[in-house]
């Protein structure tokens, strides 16, 4: 019989490939099991990308089982070549240890309440290189290594000595966790399949035990693209990245066709109910945002914050613009043009400023073009009022003075002259 938890993952579209299946539902049987999720240093936030694998955890946890997360202080210094044209740039030590910092307070607020997190680098430092070659070198061959799709994609642009070890580092950190922790399970990204089943190879060959791995399909936007870092649409979990509003309306504004795949990986919501949800069409739907938005924003934020950013939204809609939970931006008037990433560079803003210009320092928008395409669609409020004119300019230097900008019908920004 397939086991409760792998039913209700493979329901709500957590399960893209797994390692024997089968044995894995049967240890699940058994009793709890030891399942671990890892990620690198590249950023010190994870995003919504990192999501799904993080649910996973959730569930697993919520299931009675024992997760663990690892943070890769190791596997950060060498660069993973998966879904890569280009080696990642080299870290700092000091960049290192300040994003696995921030990595820790993501993987917190997703899993409250403690989980065990490690970090590779408290093992692999042990390593001198002649030693990890003696202990693993024979366990892994070279066609087999040149088989898998991250060397592959890797090798048309150059992969590099360094690159091609990050799949037996990661290897023997399973092993490690094996030992340690009796972790038979690993929970990756699809893009770690190879890396991962490498790990339960390396436990076959050195201990004759049999371990499993469970991979969750990339998630994608609506319109294909995925969603993480390295794909420039990144929707951070540490609020000093991405606001708890922010994140917040992420959600609340997905596509009407990615609702149900939303509420199922993103909430925790029976399936009966998201059932419920995700047959509702035209203007109902919205109903169905908004609960999906809040209980996003709940198991990232707590929920406190999931109100906070409910009631600015509400009150935004209903024009009330004066909320506090609105992003705000403190528009410093006294500072250069090239402090803003303006031309010429030692200029100083002049009280008078053109209204496109304006919007670019405060990041509503990246550009002026874009600014003004904004204006002449129709697209842009200021203080409730339709702007028309790109090329008007109005007075900044007026501390504790406050401009609501609303781009388009859902996107706001209360800027606060400093």
């Amino acid at each position: 019989m397939k086991n409760e938890l792998l039913h209700e993952l493979e329901q709500r579209g957590f399960i893209y490939q797994t390692s024997n299946i089968d044995a894995l539902s049967d240890a699940m049987n058994v009793g709890p099991i030891t399942a671990y999720w890892g990620t690198d240093p590249t950023g010190d936030s994870l995003h919504v990308g990192h999501l799904a694998s993080l649910m996973l955890l959730r569930w697993f946890r919520k299931s009675g089982h024992n997760p663990i997360a690892l943070v890769g202080g190791a596997t950060g210094r060498i660069g993973d070549p998966s879904e890569r044209d280009a080696g990642r740039p080299m870290l700092s030590d000091r960049q290192i240890e300040n994003n696995l910092a921030g990595l820790r307070r993501s993987i917190e607020k997703i899993l409250p309440g403690g989980i065990l997190v490690v970090d590779n680098y408290d093992w692999q430092k042990s390593y001198n290189h002649l030693e990890f070659l003696r202990e693993y070198g024979t366990l892994f061959t070279i066609p087999h290594m040149l088989s898998m799709e991250s060397v592959k994609r890797r090798m048309e642009h150059g992969l590099t000595f360094l690159e091609f070890n990050y799949m037996t580092i990661q290897a023997v950190d399973f092993l490690e966790l094996y030992n340690k922790h009796n972790c038979v399970l690993q929970l990756c990204g699809a893009d770690q399949w190879g890396n991962s089943i490498m790990g339960v190879e390396l436990i076959r060959k050195k201990l004759q035990k049999e371990a499993f791995v469970l991979s969750t399909p990339l998630i994608t936007d609506s319109s294909g693209e995925k969603i993480g870092k390295s794909a420039g649409n990144a929707v951070w979990i540490n609020e000093d990245k991405t606001s708890t509003y922010d994140y917040y309306q992420y959600f609340r504004n997905v596509a009407d066709t990615d609702v149900e795949k939303f509420l199922k990986i993103y909430t925790e919501i029976p399936l009966a109910e998201i059932m419920k949800l995700s047959a509702l069409k035209d203007k109902e739907i919205n109903e169905a945002k908004k609960i999906l938005a809040f209980e996003a924003t709940k198991i990232a934020h707590g929920e406190a914050a999931a109100k906070a950013a409910e009631e600015a939204a509400a009150a935004l809609f209903a024009g009330g613009a004066e909320s506090q939970n609105i992003p705000t931006f403190m528009f410093d008037s006294k500072k250069s043009l090239k402090e803003y990433g303006f031309k010429p560079d030692d200029d100083v803003l002049d009280e008078n400023i053109q209204i496109t210009v304006f919007l670019v320092m405060v990041g509503l928008v990246k550009s002026n073009s874009e600014a003004r395409r904004l204006i002449e669609q129709g697209g842009l409020m200021m203080d409730g009022n339709l702007v028309t004119d790109a090329n008007v300019t109005f007075v900044t230097a007026t501390p504790g003075k406050t401009i609501m900008l609303q781009k388009g019908k859902k996107t706001f920004l209360k800027v606060v002259i400093k």
